[in-house]
């Protein structure tokens, strides 16, 4: 564009290439990661049915739990704080679920409110100890995974003499609040049509390969689109990044700090609680080890996507994207002949690439040497 009569360029203001900006964007590594593991996939398990509209569903709804934790972790690493009790939340958060419906006569729909009240009292709590205490969160939300873990091993084992609670499922499917929100897939219609038309196939009893979206997908796409939308486009998402970045210096211009703080831990734990809730819906049944080292996932998805584990850096579509990459490998390796034991392999080898890859991004983007 010329410049206007008069006007001049400002020698200062040097313009930058699309794709060194693109390159200096925290979900750059995790887009990178997303597609060699694609590619990877597409030479190994192309034509094994791995990206047939069935085996899709089957790792996008991994992707999808692990994407909702992600979200939350993801938020409160951006702030520069942790929370190792996600996992022990989400089993938690099952049992005070599955316990008052199953043994205490309570209806689901108040059940599964109690739950959410609860969880979010515990997040507070996880918060307020670690604001006013000054202690790291990574040792109060550790004691807080034992006693969470610890205390739906007591719930399970009083009422049920099991550290699983059954029949959940059936609780669930008559109250239609619950199972419209909660339950099975959405559209359901829709794939009918499809499977009509020809456009995809039926299983040997007649029913679509497909039966719907499962929920937790959408859940998963309202959840990270809420929070990219508050984290880019609101004031509280540039006074998570800036607590993050310097907490002192956010406090001295006036960033209610303590309160975004203990907000974001709120966060963390209700997307643990809707990770259960869902899970628990959708199996029919509450058990004690649920959401083991889950909080390590959703950790190690939100440094895929781009967030420092120093804080103040990071993004919801990053995020987003190191939960899918879980989700296509955890899922992916069946479809392969590659033992199943070598995930966990690959989660320390992406989790250590990812942090020198962000490390170096973090270094050209402030110029540093």
């Amino acid at each position: 564009m010329n410049d206007l009569p008069g006007q001049r360029k400002d020698e200062r203001v040097r313009p930058i290439a699309f794709w060194r900006a693109f390159a200096a964007r925290p979900e750059f590594g995790s887009l990178a990661g997303a597609v060699l593991v694609f590619a990877l996939f597409a030479v190994f398990a192309g034509d094994s049915g791995m990206f047939n509209l069935d085996g899709v569903m089957n790792w996008s709804q991994v992707a999808a739990y692990l994407g909702i934790i992600a979200v939350g972790a993801c938020l409160l690493m951006i702030a520069g704080e942790f929370d190792l009790s996600i996992g022990s939340m989400i089993g938690f958060a099952g049992m005070l679920m599955a316990v008052p419906a199953m043994f205490l006569g309570w209806p689901m729909w108040a059940a599964v409110a109690f739950t959410f009240v609860c969880c979010a009292a515990l997040g507070w709590l996880n918060g307020y100890l670690v604001v006013r205490t000054g202690l790291p969160s990574f040792i109060v939300t550790l004691a807080f995974m034992f006693i969470l873990r610890g205390l739906t091993l007591v719930l399970s084992t009083h009422f049920s003499n099991s550290t699983v609670v059954s029949g959940v499922g059936e609780a669930v499917a008559r109250d239609p609040l619950i199972s419209a929100l909660f339950r099975g897939a959405a559209l359901p219609g829709l794939f009918e049509w499809l499977a009509n038309s020809g456009a995809i196939e039926r299983l040997p009893n007649g029913k679509p390969v497909v039966e719907g979206i499962p929920k937790v997908l959408l859940w998963w796409g309202a959840l990270a689109a809420a929070a990219g939308f508050v984290l880019s486009r609101t004031r509280t998402g540039n006074w998570i990044f800036t607590v993050g970045g310097d907490a002192t210096a956010a406090k001295n211009v006036g960033v209610p700090v303590r309160r975004v703080k203990i907000g974001l831990f709120v966060v963390t734990a209700l997307c643990a609680c809707l990770f259960g809730v869902l899970q628990v819906a959708d199996i029919g049944s509450a058990a004690a080890d649920r959401g083991l080292q889950k909080e390590f996932e959703a950790i190690i998805a939100a440094v895929i996507g781009g967030a420092l584990l120093t804080g103040g850096y990071g993004s919801i579509r990053g995020a987003c994207i190191g939960a899918l990459i879980f989700g296509v490998v955890q899922i992916g390796i069946s479809y392969t002949d590659i033992n199943s034991d070598w995930y966990r392999v690959f989660l320390g080898a992406m989790l250590l690439l990812a942090v020198l890859l962000n490390h170096y991004i973090r270094l050209r983007a402030t110029g540093a040497k």
